[in-house]
């Protein structure tokens, strides 16, 4: 049996540290996150392969396409470099395991990881940044500092708990309730705090008046919807925001331009 240096989960944490920092660098549509995973974990082949050749092999097999979410997908680093620490053991590993074992778990470790990390929990913290900011706060700009603090606490813990459970426990996790139930109840929280933030934020009124008469009140708009429907023309407005990114596109830009645009034209003909 072939005698190499053992990786310790300090190894794994710090390669994939290193994997959260570069994993966007030197990104093609034809690799992706390939060559930023291949970089983080580089370190961990050196120690494993110290033949040149072996080493040439083992970041070839790590060159092919791979995508993923980083940090919900860190237990996909510690699979792969215990599976390469196994390999270079000696066991019966093929190069076809390694790189099934990494497509097979990205996708789902990247649906878990962007329905907790991007769709929930920045939402919120940029939320709560933002009401810090406009409040005069100074720690709004510092709070914006919990989402990276958050996901390499949590990245470190999963690939080192990845590296250790190997790949078999990643399966049966993902296959229990557990995650789904995760996921409703982190996108449930999500949405509570987009409302409540909508309903703070989005402020939409009309100023139309329409006059019956010189005996009459004037025909107040604005208070016939309040007494009917309070805030309905902030809901309408974040609906066809929402409506927009679903069924149009996802361009930020048009999107701002548009909302600029509607809000200009609609003060100079007096809508808003």
């Amino acid at each position: 049996m072939m005698e190499t240096k053992l990786i310790t989960e300090k190894d794994v944490k710090n390669s994939w540290l290193y994997y959260y920092i570069v994993a966007e660098m030197g990104i093609s549509y034809e690799r992706l996150q390939a060559l930023g995973f291949t970089t983080a974990i580089l370190p961990i082949l050196q120690k494993l392969y110290p033949d040149p050749e072996d080493l040439k092999q083992a970041i070839k097999r790590h060159l092919v396409f791979y995508n993923t979410e980083a940090v919900y997908g860190a237990p996909i680093n510690g699979i792969v470099i215990a599976m390469e620490e196994q390999k270079a053991r000696g066991a019966d590993i093929d190069d076809d395991t390694i790189t099934g074992i990494k497509t097979g778990l990205m996708g789902p470790m990247a649906g878990i990881g962007d329905s907790i990390d991007w769709a929930t929990l920045k939402p919120i913290i940029f939320g709560l940044a933002v009401t810090l900011s406009t409040n005069g706060s100074v720690l709004g700009a510092f709070f914006l500092l919990l989402l990276p603090l958050i996901q390499i606490v949590v990245g470190r813990k999963l690939a080192a708990y990845g590296y250790r459970a190997g790949q078999a426990s990643i399966r049966e996790i993902l296959h229990s309730g557990h995650i789904r139930t995760l996921i409703t109840g982190a996108s449930t929280l999500g949405l509570f705090m987009m409302g409540a933030l909508s309903s703070t934020y989005v402020k939409l009124s009309t100023p139309l008046e329409f006059s019956f008469g010189s005996q009459n009140k004037p025909f107040v708009l604005q208070q016939v919807i309040d007494n009917i429907v309070p805030g309905i023309l902030p809901l309408l407005a974040v609906f066809g925001i929402y409506w927009w990114l679903l069924k149009r596109n996802q361009n930020f830009t048009i999107i701002m331009v548009l909302i600029i645009a509607v809000s200009i034209i609609g003060s100079l003909v007096g809508l808003f």
